[in-house]
């Protein structure tokens, strides 16, 4: 039997980075930006910097960006959370919210990432192929888009206004 999907991205739970829980329903009204990130990829030093800006100049027009670590590609986030923490923080400057490092493709992959996936598919499939993957969710929970890791969180600004002002 396939395994339950949640119905709405507001019926997900997910830990933070500190292991507390969080429902993302204390996120419904909010455009969010969701990426699975590494510490060590070949895009970190870039998407940190541009989710950055995007999240300095839209956090308080409503954008919310949550980041959520994972070790699955070429072992680019071999840390654990305190480790994760101070490299995002400290090194990178990231104000969003980090998550607890999960799996996003697998059997054990985070509720969070089944349900983004089963909404928006991949170009070859579902699966996630890379770090820095990004889904758009507009205010009503509705995942609308889904980025390639390669895709710059800047060149995304213009869909993230347009929610924003939706």
């Amino acid at each position: 039997m396939a395994e339950e999907i949640p119905s709405s991205i507001y019926d997900i739970k997910v830990k933070d980075i500190n292991g507390n829980d969080t429902d993302l329903s204390s996120y419904r009204g909010k455009v969010l930006l969701i990426v699975n990130v590494a510490s060590q990829c070949g895009l970190t030093n870039s998407n940190y910097k541009e989710l950055n800006v995007l999240y300095e100049k839209y956090k308080d027009k409503g954008l919310e960006i949550l980041a959520f670590p994972c070790n699955q590609f070429a072992g680019q986030e071999p840390g654990n959370n305190e480790e994760i923490k101070e490299v995002v923080c400290t090194r990178f400057k990231a104000e969003f919210p980090i998550f607890d490092k999960v799996e996003v493709n697998g059997k054990n992959a985070a509720p969070l990432y089944k349900f983004l996936k089963a909404k928006k598919g991949g170009i070859f499939g579902d699966g996630i192929k890379w770090n820095f993957t990004k889904f758009l969710v507009g205010k009503d929970g509705t995942v609308l888009e889904r980025y390639a890791p390669t895709t710059s969180p800047l060149k995304i600004e213009k869909d993230i206004q347009k929610l924003l002002e939706a």
